[in-house]
């Protein structure tokens, strides 16, 4: 009975049942007092204290989502010098992305927050009203052990989707390798990652099987474009093409904020039966290094055509042997027949 033990004196901690049966000598009293002033006090306080820690630690959620919006790795400004316009656009997606990121987490730690705040108040009420909440308990262990034992693989993928989302390894619209596929990135959730790849198909990959993730669209790109020119050709008068064609690419106005360094050209990268490879390095903004290899590939076949540089083709090389008849004779030179 709520207030008195079985012999009719107050409870222990009850100060409302024993002010009120030390006042009027009453106990009925007593424990009416404490149904209804003690109990609501109790479980008013300890809501109000739930709500007091929750509020608390939201703030605190609220100040790790600013630093996580700051992002992880350092802000690449892609307007060059006296060039404003795209570079800033890449600058505000970026920037836009992090705050997302930043707020997805922010509710996803504040909803953990809450659940287990309302497990852990809701279950001292549950006492506070001398409901035995001893099997309560003893089902979360076991229902915990159940999670862990039965549920391994969906809690692995859960935590790992919360490390992917939290350290921004990629995001919708990134074009990443995941291993078993690659491809453009359509959503991300805590479970599980839904891909497309070039050929249309979509992948649904758990978090928890992937390995390792190569993004190709993160921060900054790099076109790299190799030439094979035949044997031929003078190398040096190649080199300077291409030079020449990637620095007109670089000074192009339509590709401000695109390309954001000058242009590489490393050299001579290797050696094939019937050519010689040189590379090019075009450091681009993210997602952009494909349509820029192809652009500058257009454009040094105009180039080479103009200057007469010829690409490699196949060649093969014949060996014909003449065998000399059989026999013990042979004609010779003059159709005369000699003894061999």
């Amino acid at each position: 009975m709520f207030g008195l033990d079985s012999s009719g004196n107050c409870e222990s901690g009850e100060t409302i049942c024993k002010f009120v049966r030390d006042q009027t000598g009453n106990k009925t009293l007593a424990q009416a007092s404490d149904i209804a002033i003690g109990k609501p006090l109790a479980l008013l306080g300890l809501l109000l204290l739930g709500l007091l820690i929750r509020w608390v630690l939201h703030r605190l959620v609220d100040r790790i989502v600013v630093r996580a919006g700051e992002g992880v790795l350092p802000v690449t400004r892609f307007s060059r010098p006296g060039r404003t316009g795209q570079g800033s656009a890449h600058d505000l997606v970026n920037s836009t992305r992090r705050v997302q990121r930043a707020k997805t987490m922010g509710d996803l730690l504040k909803s953990i927050v809450t659940g287990i705040l309302v497990a852990i108040i809701g279950t001292m009420m549950l006492s506070e009203l001398s409901v035995n909440i001893a099997p309560i308990i003893a089902s979360a262990g076991i229902l915990g052990l159940a999670l862990g034992f039965g549920a391994q693989s969906l809690v692995k993928d859960f935590l790992s989707g919360i490390f992917m989302i939290f350290e921004d390894q990629f995001g919708v619209g990134d074009v990443v390798d995941v291993g078993e596929a690659s491809g453009t990135i359509e959503a991300v959730s805590l479970r599980v990652t839904r891909l497309r790849d070039l050929n249309g198909t979509v992948w649904y990959v758990p978090n928890g099987e992937i390995l390792r993730v190569g993004n190709m669209s993160q921060n900054w790109s790099r076109a790299v474009v190799d030439v094979a020119v035949g044997y031929r050709e003078d190398l040096a008068r190649v080199t300077r093409v291409l030079r020449e064609v990637a620095h007109d690419l670089w000074d192009d106005e339509d590709y401000k904020g695109i390309i954001i360094e000058e242009p590489e050209v490393t050299g001579v990268e290797m050696f094939n039966t019937d050519s010689v490879t040189l590379r090019v390095l075009l450091k681009t903004a993210p997602m952009e290094q494909w349509g820029v290899a192809r652009e500058l590939r257009q454009r040094l076949k105009a180039r080479f055509d103009h200057e007469g540089i010829e690409l490699p083709l196949p060649q093969r090389v014949v060996w014909h042997r003449e065998e000399r008849p059989a026999g013990p004779a042979a004609t010779d030179d003059d159709g005369a027949v000699s003894d061999a």
